[in-house]
């Protein structure tokens, strides 16, 4: 039996809970990331993005990403309401900084929004990056995104100052560097 790492924060109510994602999870989180993207990205993702949509494709690159992650660091965990998957957040270790990790995607399912599953799954990833020894978070985050700007700052992260511009195929997208200091109090080093 494989020790289990303490996930201070990954457990809920009986009805909300956030947990380590599981191969057979791949399909729900390709969902949740397609619904959103097509809800709350419609305006600035370019269409073609969107219209081209291969969820099989989607669907396979997560069940990678869960079941054969690059290393222990990278890590995808969901979001649940009773059984169902209603978001999901993705972690990675930074190529330029060993005390740095990236938060990639964190997204929750519109319809399941305002609940508090996106909290959840930011205190999990960070809680599991603190684990891990890191000191410092970062994100990227679209520069028009003002809901998610608002939910990061709320929850103590602000932006750094970095800007990069991603080009795809339609209107170059400029995101911005979002960043959070960890507390160590209470993580092992």
């Amino acid at each position: 039996m494989n020790p289990t790492p303490p996930f201070p924060r990954l457990t809920g109510s009986a009805d909300v809970s956030v947990r380590p994602a599981r191969p057979g999870d791949a399909a729900a989180i390709a969902r949740v990331q397609a619904v959103t993207w097509r809800t709350a990205y419609r305006a600035v993702l370019p269409a073609a993005v969107l219209d081209e949509w291969d969820d099989a494709a989607v669907t396979a690159s997560w069940e990678a990403a869960v079941a054969t992650p690059p290393s222990p660091a990278h890590r995808v965990l969901v979001a649940l309401e009773r059984n169902d998957v209603v978001g999901f957040a993705a972690v990675a270790p930074t190529d330029d900084d060993r005390d740095a990790a990236e938060l990639g995607p964190l997204l929750v399912e519109p319809r399941w929004g305002r609940r508090g599953h996106g909290s959840r799954l930011l205190a999990a990833a960070t809680d599991l990056a603190a684990t891990d020894g890191i000191t410092r978070m970062r994100t990227w985050l679209l520069e028009s995104d003002e809901a998610s700007a608002g939910f990061f700052e709320s929850a103590g992260w602000a932006a750094d100052g970095w800007a990069r511009t991603l080009e795809t195929g339609g209107e170059p997208i400029r995101e911005l560097r979002w960043h959070a200091e960890l507390d160590q109090e209470d993580s092992p080093r």
